[in-house]
């Protein structure tokens, strides 16, 4: 049985790390005897031509994909493609998105064979099973599918008990010299659940009200393992990381048993934190904490059912600044009964926090409760072209603002942002700023070229290239890369020098010699991609 698993694109605005989603279903076909080929296409190009050649050479039974709302659209496009190059693999997607749009879905793409709906690892195991002898797809809870033109759904499938049966994340089959040469962290989780009732949010539905927890030294042994692949940053994701406080000290006194030395961050909410959990967290390396605290306005954050106060917002962001960890506070637009003095509420009260803080607009995912019961709401959606789904725009009213307003609220912001931004770059130009301010200059935009080198294929595209006879001489061989990769873009070609020179040294990337021919290529964890580039 041979299954292959597509990342789609995802843009750089987002972050975007190794896919803990894709890594936990990796692991799941493999746990339960699959070959499996992870088809990465969030730090490489993806054409047509491209997906034919891979899939043409691993031959699978079974492609899979998963999406979130955003980026729905081009997995499905991508999983359309596939099927047309391998008509005979079984086609399956999952996902928070087709968790919830399930009917659409299959009507919508009949390519796509099956829907694996919620937390999907137990699903695949059966689903091997069937696929190996009988398909009786009705025994297999929490899948859809079409039988005699009709929509069959199996059933609610109960939530996985104990995680700690789960396998690590197979993060061993992603391209993870290419996430290493983008810089950001690896994601990862200690628990699934949350509690909590935000109507604009998918957590509860997703993966359940009863908050799930790992064993702390099953947590850290996933620490290490990423650690061992040479990244140094992670990001723990738990919707509710700090809320239970005797995991964060059991992980915690873990990490400083073993003596880690490590850097991450998490995600909280802010009547989760004291100062004694908050110490614990920085002693044993985490340095930001994000988080969502979406209005500014008490009546708002009520509506929503957010169940925080504002004064709590603010005991969070205080604790946080004395204990060392830098705060990030997330604020959301758009919200039902929006208006124009609750704007006013949320931009006043960002700024009195005195941290880092962005927006983000309101999108009403497919699943979340201010979709489902939008008639009770003072809003209008106003699109379901899922791409618009990535709140960087408004994409709904409400009877006292139009998304133009909400728009230009936001641009507000972003053009404060972008004066310092413009200020920051030109100081770096005339060698003016701080050095502190330099690294975050040469940092962006040296994240900007990576992820264009990625996600365009440059180095495929530049570095393959005629060479005399003899001994390789590395340094000249680096600048003739870095020059051809420069006609491709619109950086510097220090920067790019810069860029190729540490890719080389940290054994990102590596050159092979055949005849009068130079080629380099990404390696695999030190060893050749294995897929066609």
């Amino acid at each position: 049985m041979r299954a292959a698993i597509i990342a789609p694109p995802y843009p750089l605005a987002e972050a975007p790390s190794p896919s803990l989603g894709v890594s936990y279903v990796a692991s799941a076909f493999e746990q339960a005897g699959a070959d499996v080929l992870v088809i990465d296409y969030i730090v490489q190009q993806y054409t047509p031509d491209k997906l034919k050649r891979t899939l043409d050479e691993f031959q699978p039974d079974i492609i899979g994909s998963t999406a979130v709302t955003m980026n729905f659209p081009v997995a499905a496009k991508i999983m359309t493609e596939a099927k047309k190059v391998a008509p005979h693999a079984v086609a399956i997607m999952g996902g928070p998105h087709v968790s919830f749009d399930v009917v659409n879905t299959l009507k919508t793409y009949g390519e796509l064979d099956f829907i694996v709906i919620g937390e999907g690892e137990a699903t695949i195991r059966e689903m091997v099973d069937q696929f190996r002898g009988g398909g009786n797809w009705t025994a297999v809870k929490g899948i859809a599918f079409r039988r005699n033109g009709e929509i069959v759904m199996t059933g609610h499938r109960d939530l996985i008990t104990d995680l700690d049966t789960l396998p690590l994340p197979a993060r061993h089959l992603l391209p993870l010299s290419r996430y290493r040469a983008l810089g950001f962290p690896v994601t990862m989780i200690t628990s699934r659940g949350c509690p909590y009732s935000c109507i604009f949010c998918l957590g509860r539905r997703m993966v359940g009200s009863k908050p799930r927890r790992r064993k702390a030294s099953l947590v850290v042994d996933e620490m290490e393992h990423i650690l061992s692949y040479g990244f140094t940053r992670i990001n723990i994701a738990d919707d509710l990381f700090t809320a239970d406080k005797e995991k964060v000290r059991d992980v915690c006194e873990e990490i400083r048993r073993r003596k880690l030395k490590i850097e991450w961050t998490a995600f909280a909410r802010v009547n989760t934190v004291d100062k004694d959990t908050l110490v614990l967290m920085r002693e044993t390396g985490c340095d930001c904490i994000s988080f969502g605290i979406e209005s500014g306005n008490p009546a708002m954050l009520k509506r929503v059912k957010k169940g925080i106060t504002l004064e709590q917002a603010r005991n969070a962001v205080d604790l946080c600044k004395e204990t060392g960890i830098m705060p990030h506070a997330s604020f959301m637009v758009g919200l039902p009964g929006e208006t124009p003095d609750t704007l006013n509420d949320t931009a006043a009260f960002s700024k009195s926090l005195d941290v880092l803080y962005g927006y983000h607009f309101l999108a009403p995912f497919p699943g979340t409760t201010v979709r489902e019961k939008i008639d009770e709401y003072d809003l209008e959606i106003l699109t379901d072209d899922w791409s618009r789904y990535d709140a960087n725009s408004a994409i709904v009213r409400t009877s006292a603002l139009t998304p133009e307003a909400m728009n230009t609220f936001v641009a507000e912001y972003d053009r404060e942002f972008e004066e310092a931004w413009e200020k920051m770059v030109e100081g770096y130009i005339n060698k003016t700023n701080t050095p502190e301010d330099d690294l975050r200059v040469a940092g962006h935009f040296r994240m900007k070229l990576v992820y264009q080198i990625l996600s365009e294929d440059l180095l495929e595209k530049c570095g393959n290239y005629p060479i005399d006879n003899g001994d390789v001489d590395v340094p000249e061989a680096i600048r003739i890369l870095s020059k051809r990769i420069e006609q491709s873009t619109a950086s510097d070609f220090k920067l790019i020098y810069q860029a190729i020179q540490n890719f080389v040294d940290s054994g990102y990337i590596k050159y092979k010699k055949a005849n009068d021919r130079l080629s380099w290529y990404w390696t695999h964890n030190n060893k050749l991609e294995h897929y066609p580039s």
